[in-house]
Parts: structure tokens; sequence; C-alpha cells
């Protein structure tokens, strides 16, 4: 795989969004690490996270843990916030990229934004490839591409029911759409929110930040993480991917539906630039009219 083939799909009617950045001296980049009972290894994930270059704020939200997930964190040098009960991981995010924004120099630049999963431990220094595509402006969003994960049960049955709908919806089949290792603008991230729930938020934002117009890359990184078993936790766990990924795709041709029906409605160009027939017009071009059979005369 080409790690620095860049795809981008061009925004209806407005052309591809203009990709500016500060000067990468002066860019930072604040991790963000969703965390739920990772009291095992969220203090090397968090010690890792803080040797990348231009990460200046390493930020664990603790999502309801029960175990000693904040105080790890928070004694490895990270900055903790908590949810007092489970959210989940869309919502920890959300809440993450919040606290980023308040931290931010209103005069500066925005921080971009280094999503990592707290299982990743030691290796999550090797995430360190995703900032520099993004960084120089040749991506507004790159997603980790990890090696195969030794124990992994999983037969792809709900990467390839992400990989497909993002390929029907924007032409581009990513190698793994469910990859949760990130970085990306500001702006890239304000344009997928409201984030998909639960385990569809990889799928959804992917799928939102294409069919804006931003740009896309994957790149290979050695990250390793705790893989999922055949036993019946990992079975279980699978089964609540596939149905977020699911409901995060049925959410979005929903919200297609209506914004295409709004653009036929109002007069407004449709996707490929051509308006839309008037009303009128649509009503003889979509309800034609039964013509009538002249009688022949006999003689």
């Amino acid at each position: 795989m080409n790690p620095l083939r860049v795809i981008r799909r061009r925004a209806p009617d407005t052309g591809p969004i203009p990709v500016q950045r500060p000067d990468p001296d002066n860019q930072r980049v604040a991790a963000v690490i969703p965390a739920k009972d990772e009291a095992e290894r969220i203090a090397a994930t968090v010690r890792a996270v803080r040797a990348i270059p231009h990460v200046d704020l390493v930020l664990v939200v603790d999502d309801g843990s029960e175990d000693d997930t904040q105080h790890l964190a928070r004694g490895a040098g990270a900055v903790v916030v908590r949810h007092s009960h489970n959210r989940g991981k869309a919502s920890a995010m959300e809440t993450g990229a919040a606290v980023v924004a308040m931290r931010d120099v209103e005069a500066g630049p925005a921080r971009l934004l280094l999503f990592v999963d707290a299982d990743l431990g030691a290796t999550a220094v090797n995430a360190a490839p995703l900032v520099p595509p993004v960084l120089a402006g040749k991506a507004d969003l790159s997603i980790a591409v990890l090696p195969k994960q030794s124990g992994a049960a999983g037969r792809g049955i709900v990467t390839g029911l992400a990989r497909r709908a993002i390929q029907r919806a924007t032409g581009w089949a990513p190698t793994q759409p469910l990859s949760g290792q990130r970085c990306m603008t500001r702006a890239a991230f304000d344009a997928s929110t409201p984030l998909a729930h639960g385990w569809g938020v990889e799928t959804g934002m992917t799928m939102d930040v294409l069919l804006q117009g931003f740009a896309v890359v994957e790149v290979p990184c050695d990250l390793r993480h705790r893989a999922s078993g055949s036993d019946l936790a990992g079975q279980l766990h699978r089964a609540g991917q596939y149905r977020d990924v699911a409901m995060a795709v049925a959410a979005r041709k929903f919200r297609h539906y209506k914004q295409k029906v709004t653009r036929e409605t109002s007069g407004e160009p449709a996707e490929d630039g051509r308006s839309p027939a008037p009303p009128a017009e649509r009503a003889i071009t979509e309800n034609p009219q039964p013509r009538k059979r002249r009688r022949r005369s006999r003689n």
C-alpha cells in the first residue's frame, strides 16, 4: 500500500476545500485517549504518546472506569477528564475534542487531534507517522493501517460491511475502515460531528469527512492492541460492532436522502452540478399524463 496515496472526494458545488496550515514548527498536536478500565496499559500508552513529536497535550477521557485508570493516567503525565458513567467511545472523543478546544490559544492555530486507543501500551509511539501528512497539509485525516494482530479471531465481517458502505458512498475502499488511530484537523473533526454512536464512529467519520471534500490518507503504523478472541465476550463485541456500523451507515443514507429531497424541492443544484427541473417541469416529466388515443372512423 502506498502511504502517500491521498483520497479526496470533491465536495458538491463548492470544489475542493482549501488546505491551509500554520508553520509546522508552530503547530501543536493534542493526543486524545478514550479509556475504560485500562489500568493495565494506560500508563504505558500515555508515556509512549508523550514521546511523539509535536504532541504537547495528552488528554485521557476516563469513560466511567471502575478501576484505577484515571489515577494511573494522571501519574504518567496526562490531563484527565472523567465521565461519571460510561457514555461510549464517540462521546469520549467529543469530550476530549471539546476540552482541547478550550485549551487552544484563541489567537493561535487549533491543535491537530490525534486519537489513540488506550490499550496500545508502549507501541503507541508508533502512531507518530500519522502526524506529518496532516501537519504538511497533504491530508485532513490520516488513518493508521495496523499489521495483523496476534490472537485476533474475527472473520472480517464487520470490516467488510464498513468498507463496502464507505466505497458505495465515496468511491474509496479503505484498507482498515475500523481503525481508531487517527490524526485530523479541527475542521475535519467538526465536519464529522455529531459522531456516530459506539463502534460506528470510525465508519461514520470517514464517510462524513470524504463526502464534505476533505482529503484522507492511510498510513502503515506498527501498533499492537488487545485483540478480541473467539470466546463469548469476543463474539458479543463483534456483534455490537456490526450493529453500530450498520446504524451509522443507515443514518448517513437517510441524511443523504433528506438532503437530496431538500435540493429537489428547493431548486438547489444536485451533486452533479445540474439544476433540477422547475416544479412544473418535474410534474410533467415525473408524472406524465397518458395520451388520449384518437378513434378512427370506419367507412
